[in-house]
């Protein structure tokens, strides 16, 4: 370690143990941000995973050939996502003396305008997002403040604090921040017992889909006598439009390493490990460099700080299976054995990872955990209701305006959180539902947009919290076709332990195939057995919803049934007429050439890879039904708009 390092660990480590943030000029999130001492500009780039699909990277290349060649000395910083990923490309630019400025969308072409108008206090014409608000730096005229946008303003970041504003890879700046300081404090002056009192009087319940009070689990695993005990953070995040998790470790990893530290101090754990995705690469890498880190500067590892304490953490990658993110499955996965679920009792806390107590929790419960030692646990219950304390984040995806990351208290609404924060449905489309806990959640509809949100107000509306996947539909989408995606889904991803599972997901896959399938004259009983197909479905998810041994299946049919629930007409139409309204069961679409518009081209006729269309030049074409595969080649090669979807 050089004598550099050495010398800054032990300013940080000094300021650390006495409960002071090293640098007050750097608090508070979106609402205040003060910078005031650099010297150089400050160059911030959105290099999350959605950043970078945007092209980030582009502007990364742009930024340091532009500062290349204007031989200007700058800082270049990448950052996490800071939520709002429909904007991305973002890039934020502070200078000396003046606030930190946001622009959106930006393109590599519109790198050299922006520096060249920024650095002489000048507005460009890109647009811009908005200003970071400091009370010692000059803001620019005439630009919003980034925390009055529709998007941030009525969100409460607590677990998102930090993300897209920090560099998520210096640890200096995270204990800057007052990071390490609730972990260091709580080793120093509280016990273990009192860590998990806190915990459960905060009233913290799992975000990973349960809701179950994180402090009452805690006690589980810490009044258990056991001579080795462990903590898992399940960061596998599996369900289709959740990337909540993964967001979290890329911009703020030593929020996630702090509250696993915490946690494991509460229960008496010594080793820990973090189960993530390799899908994740970025998380992973971010997450790799900040535990080296938290190593150098004596935050895990032995007898830290000289209390005594022994505690570190591994990464661990999982293959993907949607399976191993149930808890069993994935003690099973991490021991080396095959992702399936084990029977219980008994409970992962009595007798969890080899055999010992072990308390599973993902990364949004723990990075909470910092945040609730810090301010105390009553500051965390006054947020939310009566049963649902906090705030929660949530992936918001589909056809809404603003896609991203939403953190809000508990209780809002649906509608605030579509409407007012997201933008409401795109194209003024309009709103059909909102999918919420992936696939084992269920839909949420017009008439219950205004529900607060709570673990049991969303379950009595037929859904689940989950992870906190939004997925928004408007009326261009089949919910037939959703439920036999999720179904597609869940039946892929079963792990084949138990039979109500395994076959009873296939059995329903394949009515729902049948619902939305091509009609066929074949069989005469054809419409009664789709209808009793229906009825099927409905018996199946009792069976399988009593019978299967996990998670995973017990909650297998229900977007099935919730489709069926609230749009039960869209599978009578598709049952009775062979119709998608929608138009997105393919193969019930039949398309007809209008032989007053047809000019007789052929270009249809070419195009048709089943060869139904027939006709002569320069006369009216037709579509021979047999053969049409409905494709839809036919319609788009059309530049007469002569052929009809039916």
């Amino acid at each position: 370690m050089t004598n550099k390092l050495e010398k800054d660990k032990k300013f940080l480590i000094d300021n650390l143990l006495s409960g002071k943030p090293v640098n007050a000029n750097i608090e508070n999130g979106l609402a205040e941000f003060k910078n005031d001492k650099i010297t150089v500009p400050h160059i911030y780039v959105g290099a999350g995973t959605c950043g970078l699909a945007s092209g980030a990277d582009k502007i990364l290349k742009a930024v340091e050939t532009y500062l290349k060649e204007k031989n200007i000395t700058a800082v270049v910083i990448e950052t996490g996502c800071i939520g709002l990923c429909s904007s991305e490309p973002l890039l934020d630019i502070q200078i000396p003396g003046k606030n930190r400025i946001s622009f959106e969308k930006v393109t590599e072409e519109k790198v050299a305008d922006i520096f060249d108008k920024i650095l002489n206090i000048e507005l460009p014409d890109s647009k811009i997002l908005g200003q970071f608000k400091s009370s010692k730096m000059l803001s620019w005229e005439n630009v919003p403040f980034i925390h009055e946008h529709q998007f941030f303003k009525k969100q409460m970041r607590l677990v998102l604090k930090n993300c897209g504003i920090v560099n998520p890879v210096n640890i200096e700046e995270y204990i800057a921040r007052g990071g390490y300081a609730p972990y260091l404090q709580t080793l120093r002056k509280k016990s273990s017992i009192t860590v998990c009192d806190e915990i459960e009087k905060s009233g913290l319940r799992g975000r990973g889909g349960g809701g179950f009070l994180t402090g009452k689990k805690w006690k589980f695993a810490a009044g258990t006598e056991s001579d080795q005990k462990y903590l898992i953070c399940n960061a596998d995040e599996g369900d289709p439009g959740a990337f909540m998790d993964r967001a979290v470790i890329e911009g703020d990893p030593h929020r996630l390493i702090e509250g696993m530290a915490i946690a494991a101090f509460g229960i008496g754990a010594t080793k820990s490990y973090v189960y993530i995705r390799a899908e994740y690469p970025l998380a992973i890498k971010r997450l790799k460099i900040a535990l080296e880190q938290a190593r150098d500067y004596g935050l895990l590892g032995e007898n830290i700080f000289g209390t005594g304490v022994n505690f570190d953490i591994k990464v661990k990658m999982g293959a993907g299976a949607f399976v191993c993110g149930e808890e069993t499955a994935l003690i099973n996965s991490i021991e080396g054995k095959r992702g399936m679920p084990r029977p219980r009792p008994p409970f992962p806390a009595v007798s969890g990872l080899f055999g010992k107590p072990t308390i599973i929790n993902n990364v949004e419960t723990l990075a909470n955990i910092p945040g609730i030692m810090e301010n105390g646990y009553k500051t965390f219950a006054s947020i939310g209701t009566e049963k649902s304390k906090g705030t929660k984040v949530f992936a918001m995806s589909g056809k809404i305006a603003f896609t991203g990351l939403v953190e809000v208290p508990m209780g809002t609404t649906i509608r605030e959180v579509l409407f007012s924060i997201s933008g409401g449905i795109k194209n003024n489309k309009k709103f059909k539902a909102v999918q919420i806990g992936g696939p084992s959640g269920g839909c949420i509809t017009e008439e219950n947009l205004d529900i607060p949100i709570d673990y049991e107000s969303i379950i009595k509306a037929g859904a689940m919290m989950g992870s906190g996947g939004l997925v928004v539909m408007d009326e261009e989408t089949c919910m037939v076709d959703i439920a036999k995606f999720f179904m597609n889904f869940i039946q892929s991803e079963s792990c084949g332990k138990c039979i109500p599972c395994r076959e009873g997901t296939k059995r329903m896959l394949e009515i729902l195939e049948g619902i939305t399938k091509r009609p066929s004259n074949d069989n005469t009983y054809s419409a009664l057995e789709r209808v009793n197909g229906v009825i099927q479905l409905e018996k199946l998810s009792t069976v399988i919803k009593e019978t299967s041994l996990c998670g995973l299946g017990q909650t297998a049919p229900n977007p099935v049934l919730s489709t069926l629930k609230w749009f039960r007409h869209e599978y009578e139409e598709h049952i009775f007429d062979r119709k998608c309204a929608a138009g997105v069961c393919t193969e019930l679409r039949i398309f007809k050439i209008d032989v007053n518009k047809c000019t007789g081209c052929t270009v249809c006729a070419k195009k048709c890879p089943s060869g139904a269309i027939i006709g002569g030049k320069k006369t009216p074409h037709f579509i021979v039904q047999d053969k049409c595969i409905s494709c839809g080649a036919c319609a788009e090669a059309c530049k007469f708009d002569a052929i009809e979807i039916l």
